[in-house]
């Protein structure tokens, strides 16, 4: 069982930066692949990112490549998710989730855990 809790929400201007946090509770967290997904206002969730258990593999949706960050500490139970030059269409509630499945997936149906979600709101 894994418990995940983000922070790092809040308001920020657009081209600007914010770091999200998840920290996950248990001893097995290094074995689990974790990502990120969002749900924006009126919109179906979207995958945003994941990374494999080790940290050595990632992937990201075209729309936050390049911009976007996602790493892990596994001695600290914690990912992280940095969001740079960030655009107003980046506005979204964002989860942290986890899987025992060792593939990066896209899908939300393969990841068994996910946190209660921190907004994120950027303004013009």
């Amino acid at each position: 069982q894994v418990q995940l809790v983000e922070s790092g929400g809040g308001l920020v201007q657009a081209g600007g930066s914010l770091r999200l946090s998840c920290a996950a509770s248990g001893r097995t967290f290094s074995t689990y692949t974790m990502g990120w997904f969002r749900v924006a206002p009126g919109k179906e969730r979207q995958f945003v990112s994941a990374i494999s258990w080790r940290g050595s593999r990632t992937d990201y949706s075209d729309s936050v490549e390049g911009r976007f960050t996602i790493s892990r500490d596994n001695a600290k139970n914690t990912v992280y998710l940095q969001m740079n030059n960030l655009k107003l269409e980046d506005t979204a509630v964002y989860y942290c989730v986890a899987t025992q499945v060792l593939r990066l997936s896209r899908l939300g149906t393969e990841y068994e855990y996910w946190g209660q979600g921190t907004p994120v709101t950027v303004s013009s």
